[in-house]
């Protein structure tokens, strides 16, 4: 017999809800972490539009999106991938501001491997939404921003090298607000690891 497992929509709806139930006012930043190819951009692309479903104004972005020149990540992507300063300093920052401070989605294109050259500045209202995906989202350098964090699980066979250092070191799905089982990306489960 077929285990049931609920439709990608109403774990979205039920995620969308809990978030909005938590942090009714004010801007809020919610943090999707996950092993490399773990679904959790997807993921995160799915939140947004529930959470947009319901009237809010929901921003996405990606820790990719402020990644360290090519060289200098070639160090070892856990700890020299990210510029957590410029993430902080045009995203994070300005977002939690709330007036009418621009913030910028993407700092440095890897593609290019170059800063972005004319970033698009961004305003949003006081109850203004931001989910970001990546890797590495649970670090000591990130962990208070995230009102709500989730972290996205997929068998261990996806992960790499950095990944099993970053989960040997921060345990993420500990530090996570919920934690989802990812395995099938068109039904995402809800994983409740505390006991009674």
């Amino acid at each position: 017999m077929e285990r049931w497992a609920p439709q990608k929509k109403d774990t979205m709806e039920a995620l969308a809800n809990e978030i909005l139930h938590n942090y009714a006012h004010g801007r809020v930043i919610v943090g999707v972490d996950g092993r490399s190819g773990s679904g959790a951009a997807g993921f995160a692309d799915d939140l947004a539009v529930a959470l947009k479903e319901t009237g809010h104004q929901a921003f996405r972005a990606s820790l990719d999106g402020f990644r360290h020149p090519r060289e200098r990540r070639a160090r070892g992507l856990f700890s020299d991938g990210f510029d957590y300063s410029l993430f902080r300093r045009v995203l994070v920052d300005p977002f939690r501001t709330a007036g009418s401070t621009g913030f910028v989605l993407a700092g440095f294109d890897a593609e290019r491997d170059e800063p972005v050259f004319q970033p698009k500045w961004q305003s949003a209202g006081h109850d203004a939404i931001l989910i970001v995906d990546g890797v590495f989202l649970h670090r000591p350098e990130l962990r208070g921003i995230w009102n709500y964090s989730a972290w996205v699980e997929t068998p261990a066979a996806t992960g790499d090298e950095a990944d099993a250092a970053y989960i040997a070191a921060e345990t993420p799905s500990v530090l996570a607000t919920a934690i989802y089982d990812n395995t099938d990306p068109e039904h995402p489960r809800r994983i409740f690891a505390d006991s009674c």
